[in-house]
């Protein structure tokens, strides 16, 4: 299976336990793209609405949604059935025409860099926007802590699943300089701007194993690894008072349709 086919099995686990994306981004984006209210808005991988609740609670309720998952289409759709402006469609982004649709914003929130070629994701976001039409892609960083409770939780992932153990993930500064690169790549779009948004969150031991339960990689683990390493990590954090408070990071990034 697909990474990008596993979180259609979570939607309520994605749903409860995912961090909500900061308020400041969505006035990030609304500022950059002078977005207004009954502007049309497509999201590329809505999952259960998180992002697309940013929007709504700014009143820009106006949002063509495409998202893979039969399970996550369905909940999203439920989830804003009293906004009538935000249509969801379950379908692959690759292959949705898009029905002679313009866009003045297309978003997308960490779901964009599952679209394969990415080449082929851009160029066809580009066609999908309006003259001067803006993109803002933006992405959950893993961010690691190296408390005494989080290296105790390495030796677990090392022994599990070490493919996964987070020291070898890209530094915050690498994703910004990898999307931007991404986003520049072809000329098709201009004014890139890049930002982060920095957060402290405090889990407790089940709260964060729920967590990882929602990520694609933990998922396609085999079953008996994922269990035993799952297990180590909710006894390592009890054993360290309950709670482990885990750095995160959300990378945006803006441009206009060149």
């Amino acid at each position: 299976m697909e990474r990008k086919h596993t979180f259609d099995q979570v939607a309520e686990a994605y749903e409860k336990y995912r961090p909500a994306y900061p308020s400041e981004l969505f006035r990030d984006v609304q500022e950059y793209a002078l977005l207004q209210p009954g502007d049309p808005i497509l999201e590329i991988g809505c999952g259960t609405g998180q992002a697309t609740q940013g929007f709504v609670q700014m009143g820009c309720d106006t949002i063509t949604c495409v998202e893979l998952g039969e399970r996550l289409a369905a909940f999203t759709r439920e989830k804003f059935k009293a906004h009538p402006g935000v249509e969801v469609i379950q379908a692959a982004f690759e292959q949705w025409e898009g029905a002679g649709r313009q866009f003045k914003l297309a978003i997308s929130g960490t779901a964009f860099h599952f679209i394969q070629p990415q080449e082929l994701g851009y160029r066809k976001v580009h066609k999908l926007l309006e003259e001067n039409g803006v993109i803002a892609f933006f992405w959950t960083v893993h961010v690691p802590s190296y408390e005494p409770v989080f290296n105790e939780i390495r030796e677990w992932y090392r022994r599990f699943a070490p493919n996964l153990e987070d020291s070898r993930k890209p530094a915050v500064e690498q994703v910004i300089e990898q999307r931007v690169e991404w986003t520049e790549r072809h000329g098709l779009f201009r004014d890139i701007r890049a930002k982060s948004y920095r957060r402290v969150d405090p889990l407790s031991a089940d709260a964060f194993v729920a967590l990882l339960a929602t990520n694609s990689g933990h998922r396609l683990l085999p079953e008996a690894d994922r269990e035993q390493l799952f297990n180590g990590i909710k006894e390592t954090i009890e054993r360290h008072g309950g709670t482990v408070s885990r750095p995160q990071a959300v990378v945006l990034v803006l441009a206009r349709k060149a």
